[in-house]
């Protein structure tokens, strides 16, 4: 409960919550925090604040303070690899990626859990790459003082759909690439896919172990794909020959050499003639020729999730549909534009 004071019967009152000062252009932030014990000398500025009444804060049983819930909430919303700490500001406190990696939003518990009553959580995008430290969440409890049961049903959401936000590793792969094309492999042109695909590995924290170089032949392509699962690659990405050409027979190749599942296509543009298979456990990237003439494409998307070992199938591939349109500006900002999201 809350008792209202005149602003000059404040002095030696200590502030049950930040009081946040805006001015604009300048500056937006907590004036004064938590436990500040008015003196004389706030008063001129309290003032200039907007603020002729203090409030002292008596809580009752079954009520809860902003701080206190915020808390709560984080304890519960905080999956695997995020962090946090009790410092609330303002009544809000900061959810952190405790390691570097992909962060992870479960969207429907997320959303869940803001369907509550006076509770709330912004997060970045799933599947956002992160650094250790960086924010990804933050949470509060929107009243200054409020019931404890939506607190306490807000965080039992939360728990019961287990991790809500996370951050997982990415695995270091050992990656084999086979670049196809009759042109390449007779000399006739350059490649240029290996050191685009290599510098997209490396960059995850992968490396590429093993090239190989093979025409447009399916049995030629199978039998570089088996080369390279026999060599112990536990990633294989292949370029070219992803097209409707009659020559193009990457698939077949890939098909032969023992994929069990695969999904040719997806709803994201750069990348819609992508492929990911899987020999075995082994997966396997047929990237398409945009690869050469767009700096990101749908594999930008895929590969991080495929290092978490997340597997990637057809649903995967065309819930990417929503955002996987490239608006393919003239100076390219990913990740800070919608692409993916």
């Amino acid at each position: 409960m809350l008792k209202k004071i005149k602003l000059e019967d404040a002095v030696g009152t200590r502030l049950a919550h930040d009081l946040t000062e805006i001015r604009p252009g300048q500056f937006k932030g907590a004036a004064f925090h938590k436990g500040h014990t008015v003196c004389n000398e706030d008063l001129c500025r309290l003032q200039k604040m907007g603020k002729n009444h203090l409030y002292v804060i008596d809580l009752k049983d079954d009520e809860i303070h902003e701080d206190q819930a915020a808390a709560i909430l984080a304890d519960a919303l905080a999956g695997d690899g995020i962090v946090w700490r009790d410092e609330p500001r303002e009544g809000k406190i900061k959810l952190l990626a405790g390691k570097d990696g992909l962060f992870g939003v479960d969207t429907a518990a997320l959303a869940a859990f803001n369907m509550n009553d006076e509770v709330m959580c912004a997060t970045l995008h799933n599947h956002t790459l992160v650094k250790k430290g960086e924010q990804v969440a933050a949470t509060r409890a929107i009243p200054l003082i409020m019931k404890r049961t939506p607190i306490e049903r807000a965080a039992a959401i939360a728990r019961q759909n287990g991790n809500v936000l996370s951050v997982n590793s990415l695995r270091k792969a050992k990656v084999g690439l086979v670049i196809t094309g009759n042109e390449v492999y007779n000399g006739l042109i350059e490649d240029r896919f290996g050191p685009i695909l290599t510098e997209k590995i490396e960059a995850l924290g992968s490396e590429v172990t093993a090239v190989a170089f093979a025409p447009d032949d399916a049995e030629r392509i199978r039998t570089a794909i088996r080369s390279h699962l026999d060599q112990g690659c536990d990633l294989l990405m292949l370029s070219g020959g992803m097209s409707v050409d009659p020559d193009d027979v990457t698939r077949q190749g890939i098909r032969s050499a023992g994929a069990a599942e695969m999904h040719y296509g997806a709803a994201v543009l750069p990348g819609a003639m992508f492929l990911v298979a899987y020999v075995g456990n082994v997966p396997l990237l047929g990237v398409p020729a945009c690869g050469l003439f767009h700096r990101i494409t749908v594999l930008d998307l895929v590969l991080p999730r495929i290092l978490t070992g997340e597997k990637i199938g057809k649903a995967e591939l065309a819930f990417m549909g929503h955002g996987g349109l490239c608006k393919d500006c003239e100076e390219c900002s990913y990740p800070h534009c919608p692409f993916g999201k």
